[in-house]
């Protein structure tokens, strides 16, 4: 009988991950990835106890010069992805007590301290008044009467309602894009998420996210499920206000579209920075660090944010414990050393 290969292995470890970890399809994907990327450097009908130290190291020199085809060299948290998946391999094999390299034996390549970007004062302001500015009131008093509500006009109202949700919750953008306008509940002030991991969350709506919303699925009368969709001129989807006989009668796609991608709302994010004149980056993860950011800077607790974050581990909410040192700088100048002379 032929022994069992670290490829056949692999195969089992990816069906853990998705039946017994719930793990999510684009982690599984990473898994299978990182993880077929090394055993294509490794060999993938060679057995687990083949795998030592020396190799492991050996594979992370390979990683760190490895280039693709535009000359990039693979980003060092990229390269920790690798070992990451690598080590999770190797702790599945030893729970099932399959010789092989102790995981432990895998030490993560120390990275610097990330950099949190984040908006705030008028630049956000700016950002989250953006959608609007364009348009003057005779524009907008076109919703209250019974005609074409204009797709630029419709796009406004989608974009300051994806803007303000951003902002009032810290979602994450792949969040954000697969909610149902059935998920948010606008008589009340919470709704539930199932986040990263496919862990649920509550989070929290400002008034002005409510009212964006509500004024977006008002102007919208159409029957699509998906809280944001496309409004592309070129499909010549012009809703009428209001009116479902109408838009039954026309061509326009209803429930068959699918929501907007996450790579769109980031497009819709960017063009709205440009245009409030925000000259850094700016990302929907910059609105969920701006949200995270405006949280501390207000007094919340560390833990609190973490909860509202949906962080699993109170690690990752410590990237912004720059906001609490830059508050206990302010609080330190502003109170210290006031009676020497």
């Amino acid at each position: 009988m032929p022994s069992i290969t670290l490829k056949n292995y692999l195969i089992e470890f990816l069906e853990y991950l998705e039946i017994e970890k719930n793990r999510s399809q684009k982690t599984t994907q990473n898994y299978d990835f990182y993880l077929n990327r090394f055993l294509g450097w490794f060999g993938e009908h060679k057995k687990p106890g083949d795998i030592s130290a020396d190799d492991v190291r050996k594979f992370r020199l390979w990683l760190n010069r490895l280039v693709d085809v535009h000359g990039k060299e693979l980003k060092k948290n990229t390269q920790n992805y690798h070992l990451i998946a690598l080590r999770s391999f190797l702790k599945y094999l030893a729970k099932r007590d399959i010789d092989t390299l102790a995981p432990e034996k895998i030490e993560l390549m120390k990275m610097p301290d990330r950099e949190v970007s984040f908006l705030d004062g008028s630049d956000l302001n700016r950002i989250l008044e953006s959608p609007f500015k364009n348009f003057n009131k005779k524009a907008l008093e076109l919703e209250s009467a019974h005609t074409k509500i204009p797709p630029t006009l419709l796009i406004a109202y989608r974009d300051k309602a994806i803007l303000e949700l951003l902002f009032s919750t810290g979602l994450r953008v792949s969040e954000l894009a697969h909610l149902k306008i059935q998920d948010v509940n606008l008589k009340r002030d919470e709704f539930n998420i199932i986040g990263k991991g496919r862990k649920s969350r509550v989070v929290f709506m400002s008034e002005q996210a409510k009212y964006a919303i509500k004024k977006y699925v008002e102007v919208r009368g159409d029957m699509n499920p998906y809280l944001f969709i496309s409004h592309d001129k070129r499909t010549g989807s012009t809703l009428k206000h209001k009116n479902i006989k109408t838009l039954k009668q026309t061509n326009t796609k209803t429930h068959d579209d699918g929501p907007l991608t996450p790579r769109s709302i980031q497009r819709i994010v960017q063009k709205h920075a440009r245009d409030a004149g925000i000259t850094k980056p700016v990302t929907p993860h910059t609105l969920r660090h701006s949200y995270a950011t405006d949280l501390l800077q207000n007094g919340a607790d560390i833990r609190s944010v973490q909860a509202m974050l949906g962080h699993s581990s109170i690690t990752t909410t410590q990237i912004y414990t720059h906001v609490t040192d830059r508050e206990l700088l302010n609080i330190h100048k502003k109170f210290h050393g006031k009676k020497r002379d």
